[in-house]
């Protein structure tokens, strides 16, 4: 019995490693011989393993190790009836990676003792005065003027006014003509003469650049758009014009259309301007002057320090008077200029004064009267008549009420 249970044991079929073919184990011969082993190719397909290998962690540099692979080990069961021996591959374990262990580092923190601090309390501190450059600019008073006292008193009957024929029958001049029944003439003592392109071009005033104009009077007015035809410029409608007077403002109607917004006037002379053109001081002026002009404006105009050109657009000449043959029958005459006072001297050169009554306007004006040695005997502007249509009508009021 005990031979037959070490047969029995001796029959256990062993399986090796095999790649192709497989060593399988025939049992004994029962006549007791050793057993022999044979190859025998079974058919055994090929198992796939789809574990990835796993890397071993790095212990301490970081690296990783290689993959370990095991071979595969027999079952070690015995074969089937049929002959075929069934293999079982076992897929090798997957191995976790273990956290490394963090190293507690123990940190000292020096600790200093805390200093106290003394807060200064915040002294106020006065910002220094500065200067202000933008003075209030006051306009200078005005000046006046004085007649002679010695003014003979005859009666007044004809007048001659040295301005153009008003195209309005509504002028004062001719209300008090027709007032006080006199004859009234009108006739320019002096002469304008255009200056041409050409000769503007020297002077090398740019007009695009100007959008602000200010017009001392209507001979100014149309010397100024003449100008623009004759270089071919288009006046924007946004150019602004600041006139002395309300009737220099109303006679650009004639050119360009009336607005409040564009157009501002004085009551006679360029001080009545002063806050008008503050509110207008970025703008670029052009003042549109004669060869003989006053320079009062441009003196005004250095004083608000204005960003101006001036430029002449037209020359002022004594007229031809020949037609009156050297004689002056009338009993006042007005005058609005010095040049006016000129005219009078070149075409009346032996003028004597007598009963003839000399009116001047403007301070320049009567300081040409008295510098020619005649007398004056109408003056404006004064305290009591700030116009000369005012002062002529005082005049004959009490000339001609004997």
């Amino acid at each position: 019995m005990a031979q037959k249970k070490t047969t029995a044991a001796k029959k256990k079929v062993t399986v090796a490693k095999v790649k192709n073919t497989k060593k399988v184990a025939i049992p004994a011969h029962p006549s007791g011989g050793k057993t022999t082993s044979k190859k025998v190719k079974t058919a055994v397909k090929p198992v796939r393993v789809s574990a990835k290998p796993v890397r071993k962690a790095a212990p301490s540099g970081g690296k990783t190790g290689s993959v370990n692979k095991k071979p595969i080990k027999p079952t070690g069961k015995a074969l089937p009836s049929n002959g075929k021996a069934n293999v079982v591959v076992k897929a090798p374990a997957k191995k976790v990676e273990k956290p490394a262990k963090a190293k507690t580092l123990a940190l000292e923190i020096e600790t200093k003792p805390v200093e106290k601090t003394t807060v200064q309390k915040a002294i106020p501190v006065t910002k220094p005065v500065r200067p202000n450059n933008n003075k209030a600019i006051t306009p200078p008073a005005p000046q006046y003027v004085e007649a002679d006292k010695n003014s003979p008193r005859a009666k007044v009957r004809t007048v001659l006014i040295s301005q153009p024929k008003p195209e309005s029958e509504k002028s004062p001049f001719l209300e008090i003509a027709r007032k006080y029944n006199l004859k009234m003439n009108f006739r320019q003592f002096i002469q304008i003469d255009p200056v041409p392109a050409r000769e503007f071009r020297q002077q090398r005033i740019n007009l695009i650049e100007h959008n602000a104009v200010i017009l001392t009077s209507r001979v100014a007015i149309d010397h100024y758009f003449r100008m623009c035809n004759e270089m071919r410029y288009t006046v924007p409608e946004t150019t602004k014009y600041f006139c002395l007077t309300e009737s220099i403002a109303y006679y650009l109607q004639k050119y360009v259309q009336y607005r409040k917004r564009k157009i501002f006037f004085g009551q006679q002379s360029i001080n009545d301007l002063v806050d008008v053109i503050k509110k207008h001081k970025e703008e670029k002026f052009l003042l549109p002057v004669s060869d003989v002009h006053r320079e009062k404006i441009v003196d005004f105009l250095d004083e608000m320090k204005l960003n101006y050109s001036k430029a002449t657009f037209y020359r002022t000449v004594c007229a031809d008077l020949s037609d009156f043959n050297g004689k002056l029958d009338y009993d006042v005459v007005v005058f609005f200029t010095p040049m006016g006072i000129k005219s009078l001297h070149k075409n009346f050169p032996n003028l004597k004064q007598g009963d003839l009554r000399i009116g001047a306007f403007g301070v320049a004006t009567c300081a040409a009267v008295k510098e020619s040695k005649l007398r004056l005997d109408i003056a404006a502007p004064t305290r009591e008549t700030p116009s000369m249509v005012t002062a002529l009508e005082n005049y004959i009021r009490e000339v001609n009420k004997r």
